[in-house]
């Protein structure tokens, strides 16, 4: 079984291709299997999804890309930029993982989520895509669990970083 435990942040080719689903792609420890059939166990540090086109070292030193797996997937298009960004607005409110596209908004499918939305007068048609939400706000390119900044505090007058 191939071992992976770190990620590769440079570009190139790929000996082995896994497609995980979203939350395949949310878990630090898995036990699953390449395109090829070869066994691929992950062993990675907790905080970071795994993203399309991602690349990770396995223990025998070759290279394990990441896909997203197509899935059932709901989405929203609308043409009016302000009626798709209280979309994501309401969404976002209910902290759900959310892909974010020219004209449309994609998540994971969910009944309750498109009465939601159909009340709002938008659309919302089933599909099955590869889902690649955003990684979030305070998401940082060096993979890790980023932490959010520290408020600023204002102390006579002048504005001082808070700790």
């Amino acid at each position: 079984m191939l071992e992976c435990h770190q990620w590769l942040d440079d570009t190139g080719p790929a000996q082995h291709e896994l497609e995980l689903t979203y939350e395949m792609r949310t878990r630090s420890r898995l036990r699953t299997r390449t395109r090829a059939g070869v066994e691929v166990g992950l062993f990675l540090p907790r905080g970071r999804v795994l993203r399309e086109g991602d690349r990770l070292l396995a223990n025998d030193n070759t290279v394990v890309m990441i896909h997203a797996e197509p899935e059932p997937l709901s989405r929203v298009l609308c043409d009016d930029p302000l009626l798709l960004a209280r979309a994501a607005y309401h969404l976002g409110n209910r902290h759900v993982a959310l892909e974010v596209l020219p004209g449309q908004l994609r998540y994971l499918r969910d009944h309750v989520l498109e009465a939601m939305l159909t009340g709002m007068r938008l659309e919302v048609e089933d599909i099955v895509a590869p889902f690649n939400p955003e990684p979030g706000a305070y998401h940082g390119h060096a993979h890790s669990v980023a932490t959010p900044p520290a408020p600023f505090v204002r102390l006579n007058g002048q504005q001082h970083v808070g700790h």
